[in-house]
């Protein structure tokens, strides 16, 4: 027997003839590849999702065609060489028939060629016997033994070796010398009769080159076969792919990017389709984002035309209200008991307008400035608001509800302003309902550790359902009509600055703000 020496294997010839057959196919993929990186100009990752998608299925259906040739091609060549050795047990059997045994060198020699092998030979009854020896004067060098009889049964990685085994087998003719001689070992069943005996077997010898080529026309068709499946398959994929996901997804980047040049257009605000699936879901909540951002926006405007209208008039304003302090300095001068009474609260007022005017801004900064806090009795700065307010009137009474020595740490200006707001917005409620005969305001506070809890209060007509989700936003919690919604607004914020918090508590009736304010300590502490 004799066995392949792969260090005097020429592989160019195989290789050459590979590259020959396989070039039209590779300078295609190479056209199309250069294309692609041509357009994109950044190579793979600069390429847009269509051209990714038709690169990566076109690529995968290749590599399965590819898995699906290499175990095509081993079985091909299996089944030539079984053919060659029925065809040389016929040969053997005509042979055989021969009268003394005696075959005439032409009848030798045709039956060879019909068989296309150079020898046969049979091993019955544990006797080897040459059938047809090739002819003397012709020298035959053998190069490789093949031994195609079935193995006895073996596990999984016994069989998958074989097979793997064989593709190996059959790659390799291609890169062999198409002038090879080979032996071959096989079972061979003419059909007449009963199969060989398991210790039977036909052995041939032949030249290589019929199975070369017969394995090139073979895998000529597959690769032609290949092509034509890869393309089908490929547009399929791509086409169901690019309108199910791919569209989708480009209109989405397109509606994004159209959307960022011009944010304030409604008209290039996503339309979600119908789909339930994620590409449905991701419209959706794209369209939510795009309005919730546009609605951002246009108050984002409003608010810088409102900071541009204020600074306009805040320069006059200040001089209007210095002037009027200049008049209520000389006012405090008279001697009147009623001028007396009521010069210092006027100038009080008219210092805490100016510093309002001077502070007007600083809504539209990230923060206000940081409060200046002090201990103070809470119920004096409650009766000045209740004073600058006009508390009681007639049709609303105001009671406070607080002992004398409670007292607050906190910004005595700010915490004027947060009650003024409160107060003045339960004020304009109690005016516009119709359903209130006598309208009441009540401001109470306690003490509850290191914090000071303050309550305002009302019997008014409440705060509607659809104001209190944005009831904290400037130009969205209005609740009455022309409201802006800034009082409260800016209360939060004046609140938030102590570390504190201001919300809406649950009532009954009327409508009731509660503010925690903790003490320096106790936030020093936290």
């Amino acid at each position: 027997m004799h066995f392949i020496d792969w260090r005097k294997i020429d592989f160019s010839i195989g290789f050459n003839t590979l590259r020959m057959r396989l070039a039209p196919a590779a300078g295609a993929i190479a056209a199309c590849a250069a294309h692609l990186k041509a357009t994109a100009g950044k190579g793979w990752p600069g390429l847009r999702l269509q051209s990714k998608l038709l690169v990566l299925t076109v690529a995968f259906v290749m590599l399965a065609e590819v898995l699906i040739f290499l175990p095509s091609i081993a079985y091909f060549r299996v089944n030539w060489l079984n053919e060659r050795l029925t065809s040389a047990r016929l040969a053997s059997l005509a042979a055989s028939a021969a009268r003394q045994g005696q075959i005439p060198p032409m009848v030798r020699q045709e039956l060879l060629d019909t068989a296309q092998v150079k020898g046969v030979a049979i091993k019955k009854n544990n006797v080897r016997r040459l059938v047809l020896p090739s002819n003397p004067d012709e020298q035959i060098s053998i190069s490789a033994s093949y031994d195609l009889r079935p193995s006895p049964a073996a596990g999984p990685f016994q069989w998958l070796g074989r097979r793997l085994m064989l593709i190996g087998q059959a790659l390799m003719v291609f890169a062999h010398d198409e002038q090879r001689i080979i032996r071959v070992y096989g079972k061979a069943n003419t059909g007449f009769g009963k199969a060989p005996a398991m210790d039977e077997f036909v052995e041939i010898v032949m030249p290589e080159k019929p199975l070369r080529d017969a394995m090139l026309r073979h895998a000529r068709n597959i690769f032609i076969l290949s092509i034509i499946i890869s393309a089908i398959t490929a547009s399929l994929i791509y086409v169901a792919l690019s309108r199910v996901l791919i569209r989708p997804m480009m209109d989405l980047y397109a509606n994004m990017t159209d959307f960022a040049r011009h944010p304030e257009d409604a008209d290039r605000m996503i339309k979600p389709s119908a789909r339930e699936d994620e590409i449905g879901i991701a419209q959706r909540e794209l369209a939510n984002m795009q309005r919730e951002l546009a609605s951002l926006l246009r108050q984002k405007n409003r608010l810088a035309q409102l900071g541009l209208a204020v600074s306009k008039i805040n320069h006059d304003l200040r001089n209007m209200l210095a002037s009027a302090q200049l008049i209520s300095d000389r006012l405090a001068d008279l001697p009147d008991p009623t001028v007396q009474r009521f010069a210092p609260k006027l100038i009080s007022s008219l210092d805490r307008a100016i510093n309002f005017c001077n502070d007007t801004l600083k809504f539209g900064r990230v923060q206000e400035a940081a409060p200046r806090r002090e201990v103070f009795p809470l119920r004096l700065l409650a009766e000045e608001v209740a004073d600058g307010l006009d508390l009681p009137r007639e049709a609303i009474t105001l009671a406070i509800e607080m002992p004398d020595t409670l007292q607050v740490d906190a910004d005595r200006d700010h915490l004027f302003r947060v009650l003024n707001n409160i107060c003045r917005n339960a004020i304009q409620a109690l005016e516009a309902a119709t359903n209130v005969t006598v309208g009441r305001i009540v401001i109470s506070a306690k003490r509850e550790g290191l914090r000071t809890i303050i309550d305002i209060a009302d019997n008014g007509p409440g705060i509607p359902a659809k104001a209190r989700e944005n009831l904290f936003k400037a130009f969205q919690g209005g609740v009455r009509k022309g409201g802006t919604g800034l009082g409260l607004a800016i209360s939060a914020e004046l609140i938030q600055a102590h570390n504190g918090k201001l919300w809406l508590a649950d009532t009954e009736t009327g409508a009731k703000f509660r503010i925690e304010i903790p003490d320096r300590s106790a936030s020093t502490l936290a």
